[in-house]
């Protein structure tokens, strides 16, 4: 099972970015995407996760109204939409796959290196 995460960069508040996890070496065990970030001197925290089959999708409250987690109709490549971005979304951020439909990060066990987003102006 093999995750790479892509698509971060030096972006201005208020501006947007979309970010790629792409996914190989699944088997229908692991069928949930998770998006992750850890900001430098923070602690890692939970943004979205979604279903692969089915698209159904989970957010916590910081990435209410403002990110979306979407899958390509072949399931192998996950998008996490970052918009109206604030200097304290700077972060590096990760995919992670699950078996289980969950927010919690000790239920994902394969995770990709991560990708950074830098908010600054």
């Amino acid at each position: 099972v093999q995750l790479q995460a892509s698509g971060g960069g030096l972006v201005q508040p208020g501006g947007s970015l979309i970010l790629s996890c792409s996914t190989s070496g699944f088997t229908l065990d692991y069928f949930a995407i998770g998006w992750f970030r850890q900001a430098p001197t923070k602690g890692r925290e939970a943004v979205a996760y979604i279903i692969k089959s089915v698209g159904r999708t989970y957010y916590t409250d910081l990435a209410k109204d403002r990110f979306t987690v979407s899958r390509d109709a072949a399931g192998t490549t996950v998008y996490l939409q970052l918009a109206s971005l604030k200097p304290e979304d700077t972060a590096v951020y990760y995919c992670a796959a699950s078996n289980i439909a969950s927010i919690n990060e000790d239920d994902y066990h394969y995770w990709g290196q991560g990708t950074l987003v830098t908010v600054s102006s």
